[in-house]
């Protein structure tokens, strides 16, 4: 380059950066305006996934588990526990807790009700049906 970078051309640097980014901004603001309506699924909460999340919430299940990658790393991932595994599973593994297997780390007994495991099994299934665009990227959790 055989001009000296003055202050005239950084200005336009930075003006033109600025308005580029700015409408960038803009643009996938719009885009996520018009693809979030879309996976909205609020119209499937049935009064089996409201207790179900309240069974979850008072037993601190994020405490350990993530869903939908938010939560504690300490378990695995439950967002797609119901895909991977079915509900039934869900049902026994939760009543054949702590498994007392050494080495491995243990989920407590939470002494649920059976209304109470198929609530949430209910809530898990349902979270699973959301379209988070494959997040996380972690099929087994």
């Amino acid at each position: 380059m055989s001009q000296a970078f003055t202050k005239s051309m950084a200005r336009n640097i930075f003006f033109g950066g600025t308005v580029f980014f700015f409408l960038l901004l803009v643009a996938l603001t719009v885009d996520t305006m018009q693809v979030l309506p879309k996976r909205d699924h609020r119209e499937n909460i049935t009064p089996a996934v409201e207790r179900g999340k309240m069974v979850w919430e008072k037993n601190n299940c994020i405490g350990c588990h993530t869903l939908l990658g938010e939560g504690a790393y300490f378990a695995p991932e439950l967002g797609n526990v119901y895909q991977r595994r079915g509900g039934e599973f869900i049902k026994v593994w939760m009543q054949a807790m702590p498994t007392k297997a050494p080495g491995r780390r243990q989920m407590p007994q939470f002494n649920l009700t059976p209304q109470e495991l198929d609530d949430l099994v209910a809530f898990l299934k349902w979270t699973g049906e959301i379209n988070t665009a494959k997040w996380p990227p972690n099929i087994e959790g």
